[in-house]
C-alpha cells in the first residue's frame, strides 16, 4: 500500500470536517504529510488544507525555520499560519515546549477542525520505550492515540503506522528539502538518547523492534479501552449528584459504592475519574488515597494533587480547586436587598425579598456564634451545621446574614436561610471550581 493510500484511508473517517490543518514544523515528518496532502487534494475532494507553524523562540534557527515553512507552503500553494509561543521556564525544557505548542494548536482550531501531526511509527515505539523506563502504567504505555479531541476540535496522526524511512524515502523521491533541529542530536535530552542510542542498539539484535514496540502500545491501547469500560461501570452507583449539595457544584463520588471495590479496581476507577481534573499521581502517591479512605469517621481528610484537592467528607469525595484551595479573607460587607455582593476569593451573595430596617451586614462564621429559631431557642451555629451534615470545607466560608449584630440566615440551607414569613432569602453562588486557578 503506497502512503497515499494509506493516508488517505486514515483519513477517510474525517473527510466531511471543516477544515484540516497540518502541524507543520518544516522538519522531514510535517514536510511529507504537507506535501502528501497536497497531491492527495488535487485528485480528491478533501477539507480545506491549510499549515501552522509554531515559533517557539528558543534557537536562533527559529526564524529560519519559519521562513523555510513559509517558502514551502509558498510552493505548494497552502495557506500557512505563524503562532508564536512563550514557554514557561521549568525543569524539563522538552515537555514545557510541548505544552506551549498543544497550548497554541488547541487555541488556533475552529470548531470540529481537524489537525494533523506527522509522528510516525518510530515515533510511536520511542515514546513506548520512554515512558516504559518512566514506570508508567497502561494508560502511558498505549503510547500516542491515532486520533483525540483537542480543544473544540480533533487531533489525527495519520502516519503513525509508517516507518520513518517510508517517509525518508517519499521526500528523497520528490526532491523535498527539510530542517534539521540541532537539539535532535542533543543527548543530554532522553528521548534524543533514546533515539539515537538506545534504539540503533536494540534493533542490532532485534531488527523488527520498532515495529514490535508499536503493536506492542496498540495491545496497551486496547487493554486501556477496557480498564476505561470497566471504570465507568463501576463510577455508575458513585456518580450520583448528592441530593442536599448539589448547589456547590463541585464534582464528586459517593464513597460506599468504591469501597465494595477491591484496591485495584477502586484506582483504576478513581484514577478514571480524575483524569479529566489533574494529572495523575505516581505509585508511590496513592499511598494518599489509601489515607484517605483509612481515616477516621469524623476526620476531615485531604488528598493534595497536582491541580487540586480530593478530600472526604460525610462518605463523600469531593474535589476541590481555584478559589475553593484558599481561605477567603474576612469580610463585613453591608447588605442591599436584591443587589449581588461579591465575596472575594468565595463567589458572590445576595437577598432576594426585601430587609426590614436594620443594620444588615454579611459575614462568616465566628467562634462561639449561636442563632435564635422559633421554638428551639438560641443554637450554636457549629450544631446547626453539624445537624445539616454540611462539608467541613465550607463551614467556614458559608455566608451568613446579621442584623444588629446578631445572626439571622445562614445562606442557601432550608429552614436557616430566610426569615419566618419568607419574606427574604440569602443566596450564595459559590466559587468556581477553576484549576487554572490553582
Amino acid at each position: 500500500m503506497t502512503l497515499e493510500s494509506r493516508l488517505l484511508s486514515r483519513l477517510a473517517p474525517w473527510r466531511d470536517a471543516p477544515a484540516w490543518r497540518v502541524a507543520l514544523s518544516g522538519g522531514l515528518d510535517s514536510s511529507v504529510l504537507l506535501h502528501l496532502l497536497v497531491q492527495l487534494s488535487r485528485r480528491e475532494a478533501l477539507p480545506p488544507l491549510s499549515a501552522i507553524h509554531i515559533h517557539h523562540g528558543l534557537q536562533a534557527a527559529a526564524d529560519g525555520w519559519a521562513d523555510h515553512c513559509q517558502r514551502l507552503c509558498d510552493e505548494l500553494g497552502v495557506p500557512l499560519t505563524m503562532r508564536r509561543v512563550r514557554v514557561a521556564e521549568g525543569a524539563s525544557l522538552e515537555r514545557a515546549a510541548r505544552q506551549a505548542r498543544y497550548d497554541a494548536f488547541a487555541a488556533a482550531l475552529a470548531p470540529g477542525e481537524v489537525l494533523l501531526l506527522g509522528q510516525h511509527r518510530d515515533d510511536q515505539a520511542e515514546t513506548l520505550l520512554f515512558r516504559l523506563l518512566r514506570g508508567a502504567g497502561v494508560q502511558g504505555l498505549a503510547a500516542m492515540p491515532p486520533s483525540r479531541s483537542l480543544a473544540a476540535g480533533h487531533l489525527l496522526r495519520p502516519l503513525l503506522d509508517c516507518p520513518r524511512q517510508a517517509l525518508s524515502d517519499y521526500a528523497q523521491a520528490h526532491g523535498l528539502r527539510w530542517v534539521e533541529d540541532p537539539s535532535n542530536a542533543d543527548l543530554r535530552f532522553s528521548r534524543n538518547y533514546l533515539r539515537h542510542r538506545l534504539l540503533p542498539l536494540i534493533g542490532e539484535r532485534w531488527p523488527a523492534a520498532v515495529e514490535t514496540l508499536a503493536r506492542a502500545a496498540d495491545h496497551q491501547r486496547e487493554a486501556a479501552l477496557l480498564l476505561d469500560e470497566l471504570a465507568q461501570q463501576d463510577l455508575a452507583a458513585a456518580q450520583i449528584p448528592p441530593q442536599t449539595y448539589a448547589w456547590l457544584g463541585l464534582a464528586s463520588l459517593t464513597l460506599a459504592p468504591l469501597r465494595r471495590l477491591s484496591p485495584p479496581r477502586q484506582r483504576n476507577a478513581v484514577r478514571h475519574w480524575l483524569r479529566a481534573l489533574t494529572p495523575m499521581p505516581d505509585s508511590e502517591h496513592w499511598a494518599g488515597w489509601q489515607a484517605l479512605l483509612e481515616a477516621a469517621g469524623d476526620a476531615a481528610p485531604l488528598w493534595p494533587l497536582k491541580r487540586g484537592v480530593l478530600c472526604r467528607a460525610d462518605e463523600r469525595l469531593w474535589w476541590l480547586c481555584g478559589d475553593w484551595l484558599q481561605v477567603p479573607p474576612a469580610i463585613d460587607l453591608p447588605v442591599v436587598s436584591g443587589q449581588w455582593l461579591a465575596l472575594p476569593g468565595n463567589g458572590r451573595a445576595r437577598i432576594k425579598g426585601e430587609l426590614a430596617a436594620g443594620d444588615w451586614r454579611l459575614g462568616y462564621r465566628q467562634a462561639g456564634a449561636s442563632m435564635r429559631l422559633p421554638g428551639r431557642g438560641q443554637r450554636d451555629l457549629k450544631r446547626l451545621l453539624n445537624e445539616r451534615r454540611l462539608p467541613a470545607f465550607v463551614r467556614g466560608r458559608l455566608p451568613i446574614l446579621l442584623c444588629d449584630g446578631e445572626v439571622r440566615a445562614l445562606a442557601n440551607l432550608p429552614g436557616l436561610d430566610a426569615d419566618d414569613a419568607a419574606t427574604w432569602r440569602l443566596i450564595w453562588q459559590p466559587p468556581v471550581c477553576d484549576p487554572g486557578l490553582s
